[in-house]
């Protein structure tokens, strides 16, 4: 195996292993998730995130896994967008909270990004 192969993994691995600890990670912090999507307007928000959440996990491990990885990262790529403008809100923020959230959208980018060099890649 070479050199650009074994990074080619790792950045899978670390991509899909992202979303499979974050989507684990809900699970334990349902409430403070579920509470600013409910101020958001997010019908059954509770549902939404268990689903996105389950997504999330399965999405990743495939990624990790490279097992229809282009897709998974596809899949990715449009979670992180709907996630991201679910719950970083930015455009309603002022001072601080507006800051960590565009900080969040700029590594959310970031993150879509490497999944779609995945997809492309696989596809």
């Amino acid at each position: 195996m070479t050199f650009p192969e074994l990074l080619i993994i790792a950045g899978r691995m670390l991509l899909g292993g992202l979303f499979v600890v974050a989507g684990i990670r809900h699970f334990f912090i349902l409430p403070v998730v579920t509470v600013p999507m409910m101020a958001r307007g997010i019908p059954m928000a509770k549902q939404v995130l268990i689903v996105g959440s389950v997504f999330e996990i399965c999405a990743g491990i495939l990624l990790a896994i490279n097992f229809h990885a282009a897709w998974a990262a596809l899949g990715l790529v449009a979670f992180t967008l709907v996630a991201s403008w679910m719950l970083l809100d930015f455009w309603n923020k002022q001072g601080v909270p507006r800051h960590g959230a565009i900080n969040g959208w700029m590594s959310n980018i970031g993150v879509v990004g490497g999944l779609l060099i995945v997809a492309a890649s696989g596809l």
